[in-house]
């Protein structure tokens, strides 16, 4: 076994590749002959020199295992994340929070990462009869784990089952969570349908494939290739079977959140902090989380449609995920003078670049500028005005865009929630 590994109580890599960790060890970058996926990236990539703590906590509903990175800043939140079926933690987060627009963040705060019972790396399997915690049961885990990390409160992240279970928490424990990022989230319990399609599927099809039809998009399957390899491989290989089958079966049998959108002189039950719903716009997950962008406050909800996006928004688009993170971020009121992140940064530069060509190729196209100059001050103040746009779309290109939620409509008079686009 590698040494570095051993050192931090890994297991030996058969299937992973651990890519760029950091440029100061000079073990830290292994590689093996299979690639992981796309554009170089591991979906297991850590860094070494960070404070990290791995523990099993006891909970009113069994043991959990939970991995605390970096240390608590003042009054701050901790950034507690959960994982979607067929993940754990470093599956389903490395490749955003090792990314290098979120180490900004990740200096700020504190990130407690949760691995569902049985579902992290070498879990031993349950004994037989064990019965599996109810999604809501795993939420109710969740005020233990703060408790025993001295967590006051948390700014959750969580992608399908994962944001379901956060999303329960935050209703049942308002004053514990200040902010939600959900990926995927479905906050209605199973169909009949659905049901019928997985019992049918799961006679036909092993339990590594109804998981990646849940997890990838079509076009994913189709397309993707490597990437939909790699995970199949580590569901198959490194994930406990039985223990993911109690798992999807937890998932499978949830009941409805019950959330519906606010309405003034009524009391409903919806989420109290502000929060932003994630989904790639190729995600098998986009009409769920359309329904619950609909049910929720439209005043403290943003919907973000990631474009050229499948089921893990985290893993494809991980730049695109950190941009969003920290806008939000800054909404609450934290990191307020965050520097500008890497795409922020190429999109400046593209604005800049394509208003500069514009220019050029204006003036190419006509000699009336120059004379318009030698007769008039319109010149002059025409290239004011043009400069004056430049830097107006520069500034808009470093943001994502907001605008209302195509879902309601335009005549109504009540808050819309913004949707956000990029």
């Amino acid at each position: 076994m590698c040494p570095f590994r051993r050192a931090l109580g890994l297991p030996q890599i058969s299937r992973y590749q651990l890519l760029t960790m950091s440029g100061d060890n000079p073990e830290a970058h292994i590689t093996e002959e299979k690639p992981l996926v796309d554009h170089e990236e591991g979906i297991i990539h850590l860094i070494p020199d960070f404070d990290v703590q791995e523990q099993d906590v006891e909970t009113v509903h069994g043991s959990v295992h939970v991995t605390m990175c970096g240390t608590l800043r003042g009054n701050r939140p901790a950034i507690l994340t959960y994982h979607d079926i067929g993940l754990n933690h470093k599956t389903c987060f490395n490749p955003l929070f090792n990314f290098e627009d979120m180490q900004e963040i990740t200096q700020h705060f504190a990130v407690c990462h949760v691995d569902a019972p049985g579902q992290h790396d070498g879990a031993a399997s349950f004994p037989p009869g064990y019965m599996y915690p109810s999604m809501d049961q795993l939420a109710e885990m969740l005020p233990g784990i703060l408790k025993q990390f001295g967590l006051k409160s948390v700014i959750g992240m969580g992608t399908g089952a994962g944001a379901y279970i956060l999303t329960r928490f935050a209703l049942n424990h308002p004053d514990m969570v200040e902010g939600l990022v959900l990926i995927n989230v479905n906050p209605c319990a199973e169909g009949w349908m659905d049901w019928a399609a997985t019992k049918i599927s799961g006679w036909a099809h092993a339990l590594p494939d109804m998981v990646i039809s849940h997890l990838f998009s079509k076009d994913e399957l189709h397309g993707s290739h490597d990437l939909i390899h790699t995970y199949r491989q580590h569901i198959i290989n490194d994930m406990n079977q039985n223990n993911l089958h109690l798992f999807v079966n937890a998932y499978n049998s949830r009941r409805d959140l019950d959330i519906e959108r606010p309405v003034p002189g009524t009391s409903v039950v919806t989420l109290q902090c502000p929060a932003l719903l994630v989904v790639g716009d190729s995600s098998p997950a986009v009409d769920a989380v359309v329904d619950c962008n609909a049910k929720l406050d439209p005043t403290k909800t943003t919907l973000l449609k990631m474009a050229d996006c499948g089921g893990l928004p985290q893993v494809s688009q991980p730049a695109k995920l950190a941009e969003a993170f920290k806008y939000f971020i800054q909404g609450m009121g934290y990191m307020p003078s965050a520097s500008m992140t890497r795409l922020m940064r190429s999109r400046t530069a593209s604005g800049s670049s394509v208003a500069s060509l514009e220019g050029n190729r204006s003036r190419s196209h006509t000699g009336e500028g120059s004379r318009s100059r030698s007769h008039t001050g319109e010149g002059a103040r025409s290239r004011s005005h043009t400069t004056e746009a430049v830097r107006n779309r520069t500034h808009t290109d470093t943001r994502i865009e907001l605008t209302p939620n195509s879902a309601n409509s335009t005549e109504q008079t009540s808050p819309k929630s913004m949707e956000v686009s990029c």
